[in-house]
Parts: structure tokens; sequence; C-alpha cells
């Protein structure tokens, strides 16, 4: 008998604690793993979607080649936003999301000069090519066009410009865009291509001088977002919310292009 009560108060304490930590674990926050571009846009929305919810987000900033590579094996994301519209649709494809997603944005590219440096920012890129036949250019930062968008745009822009097999070996490569950033902007080369999302912040602009190059000169850098499997409503609350126009002026005024225009 005293077996029998002694299994009965194990059994309740089990449920006791259960029902103490479930709640714990349904509060944490949804996790969005984005695009680096996104940095200081989505931090700003995020944190108004708080205030107006008191809902939290954990961001995560990254690649959308290296985030989709971790999606495929099973990363706890909840939702991505990736800057290349590509990677979406072939989670879509392999059954990892909720559908294909939404275009939230459209991003731009440009060449970045940091404070005295022998690079003049010229968006045509004219004088980076007058600088790699004259010596001045020795180093020159992109994103690893491998896995990075912005890095995969950077390099059909220096094609265009008829400078990638020159300029190719003295490339500075960042695992993101943020990080060619910090690169193009340290002094550790003459300049770099990174987002004009981030050459708008006033951590970035007070470091160079920024041009954008010709949008025709790459193709666009069509922006979506999807919902992954098993997304808490959390996250679908703050999806919707980025289609917002509250949220929508935020990303603007970060220099994206919306949907439709």
């Amino acid at each position: 008998m005293r077996a029998v009560c002694l299994i009965q108060r194990i059994a309740l304490l089990c449920v006791l604690a259960f029902s103490l930590t479930a709640p714990v674990r349904s509060a944490e926050p949804p996790t969005v793993a984005a695009a680096s571009d996104l940095k200081f846009a989505i931090d700003e929305v995020a944190a108004r979607f708080e205030r107006e919810t008191g809902q939290r987000m954990r961001l995560v900033f990254g690649s959308s080649g290296n985030f989709f590579s971790q999606i495929r094996q099973g990363a706890p994301f909840h939702l991505f936003m990736s800057a290349d519209e590509d990677f979406v649709f072939r989670l879509a494809d392999q059954g990892l999301t909720q559908d294909r997603g939404r275009l939230y944005a459209y991003g731009r590219i440009g060449l970045i000069v940091p404070r005295g440096s022998s690079l003049k920012a010229d968006g045509e890129l004219r004088d980076l090519a007058q600088a790699l036949r004259d010596g001045r250019l020795k180093k020159f930062a992109i994103a690893n066009p491998e896995h990075a968008p912005y890095g995969a745009r950077a390099k059909e822009a220096l094609q265009h410009a008829g400078v990638w097999a020159d300029i190719e070996p003295r490339l500075v490569l960042g695992e993101n865009i943020s990080q060619a950033a910090q690169f193009a902007t340290s002094g550790a080369t003459q300049g770099g291509i990174i987002a004009l999302s981030l050459a708008k912040s006033p951590q970035v602009s007070a470091l160079g001088e920024f041009a954008l190059i010709p949008e025709n000169w790459h193709r666009r850098l069509a922006q979506r977002m999807v919902l992954l499997r098993g997304a808490p409503p959390a996250a679908r609350a703050f999806y919707d919310y980025l289609a917002t126009p509250a949220a929508q002026d935020i990303m603007r005024r970060h220099g994206f292009a919306m949907p439709g225009e």
C-alpha cells in the first residue's frame, strides 16, 4: 500500500513540475532567421512590434544561403527572411515551409569607400576600373557570392563593369553582407560593395561615402519571407505585421522598396 502511495506522489510531482515549466517553454520568443542586410531595419520593426503587442522576437542575422542549409538540416527557426526568394522557393519545394511565402522588399547595392581611401565613391565603377589599372586598388570587399545574395549581385555588377577577372584576386570575402561592410569600412580594404540598407545606417554612413550601382547591372534583389513548418502563432503575427504600413514605412526609411513599387 505504501508503495502505491509513493508511486502516486511521484506521479503528482511530475505533473506539477510539467505544469510549472510548460508556460516558460511556450513563452519563449519565436526565432527569426533574417538576412544580414536587414539588421537595422528589422531591429527597429521588431522593437515596434514588441511595444505594440508585448511579444518579443528572437532575431538571428546571417547569410541567406547559410540559413537555407541550416533549415534543411533541421535548425529551429520559425520565420525565414531571405535576401533571395529562390532560397524560399527551394525550401517550399522540399516541404519545409507552410507555403511559398511572401515578397517583403527589394534591395539595392552600391559602392562604399572608407574615409581616406584612394578610391572614389563612383556607382558606375569607372574609378574602380582605373584603380585596378594604376595599382591603387589592393583589397576590395564583397560578401561571399557562393551563399550570400548581395555578394552574388556584387559579382554580377563587377562582371557588368568588365572588372571581375582583374579584381577577383584582390577580393576579401565577407561571410555575409554585414561582415563585408565591416571589411569595406575598416580600412582593411580600399572599399567594397554593400547593401544600401546598411549604408544608410548612422553606424556605417559615418565611416565612408556610398554610391548606388545601377539596378540594371544585376538581377533584382527580390527578398521573400516564409513561415516554416511548426511556426507558433506569434511568428505568424510578426509575419503579418511586416505587411502593415507602419512596418513598411520603416523598411522604406532603411532603403528598401516595397512590393509593387
